[in-house]
């Protein structure tokens, strides 16, 4: 089902839901992101529509599950402020949150960062979040794409791209990296995951991490495709402190490897982002032949 996601129908609902907040401004953020169309509501909220049947589920879980991790956190979370409804334009719940002020870490040039702070509270946030009580917590599943469960799910995608790219990739490398992911599983008990740990995610204020968004793949499970971010937005010396700074072992890192190896496969290697995705394939395929 398409929906046409517009300030209009944004206004619509809030008229219609939340009358007593229909004189405030909505309008689009500068990044919406890809599974929500997101609108400011006024100057302290926000809107998040999701852009498809297959992102709804988020929507109960972080209305759920957000005031229960937040206060074990250190860095701010989004606050759920209301859950909008179905209606005769829009099929889905939707949410009303707090906004939170700052700005996304892909917005900045990453030399502009002190890149080895925020991966020191980058590992700070994992590990706190990695301490909280899990029960009851959503095991993983086609709601968050998998995000902390069997990376097996993705063996034939990832090895019909590895085919595919074999002008591009060095396969025999990369089919290693993978296999090695696979060789092992979380063998502990789950802890909680984000999900979609990445620098959209991230809310840098005043050069320093400020907050984590966007927790509709959170489930309790295996952190390894959390740490993928020491290869899509960390640097150098950052990379050593996250890892550093984190208790986890090998073979863990090993499945890190293979969920960044898998995401960074299936995504455009052309246009905009080629470039920056061919880099982490080499930083990973390099990383392991040097273990």
């Amino acid at each position: 089902m398409d929906i046409e996601i517009t300030e209009l129908l944004a206004k619509e609902l809030i008229a219609e839901q939340f009358p007593n907040w229909a004189n405030l401004s909505i309008k689009s953020v500068e990044f919406s992101g890809h599974d929500n169309r997101t609108f400011h509501l006024g100057d302290e909220m926000l809107i998040r529509l999701p852009s498809a049947e297959k992102y709804v589920d988020a929507v109960s879980k972080e209305q759920k599950w957000l005031p229960v991790l937040a206060p074990n956190l250190s860095f701010h979370i989004p606050k759920p402020l209301a859950l909008g409804k179905p209606s005769k334009n829009y099929p889905w719940n939707w949410s009303i949150y707090k906004w939170i002020k700052g700005e996304s870490a892909n917005s900045f040039d990453a030399s502009s960062l002190n890149l080895s702070l925020i991966a020191s509270d980058l590992a700070k946030f994992l590990n706190e979040l990695h301490k909280i009580d899990i029960t009851d917590g959503p095991i993983p599943g086609t709601h968050n794409f998998w995000r902390g469960g069997n990376l097996a799910v993705y063996n034939l995608e990832t090895k019909s791209a590895i085919k595919s790219l074999k002008n591009l990739v060095d396969a025999d490398k990369a089919l290693s990296v993978w296999e090695k992911a696979l060789n092992s599983q979380w063998n502990k008990k789950p802890v909680w995951i984000h999900g979609d740990f990445a620098s959209g995610n991230i809310i840098i204020k005043n050069g320093k991490l400020d907050a984590v968004i966007d927790f509709g793949g959170i489930a309790v499970g295996d952190p390894a495709c959390d740490l993928v971010i020491i290869w899509t937005f960390l640097q150098n010396e950052a990379r050593k402190v996250f890892k550093e700074k984190l208790p986890l072992d090998d073979d863990t890192w090993d499945r890190a490897r293979g969920w960044a190896l898998w995401k960074a496969l299936i995504a455009p290697l052309d246009g905009l982002y080629a470039v920056k995705n061919l880099q982490i394939i080499h930083d990973i395929l390099y990383e392991h032949e040097k273990l």
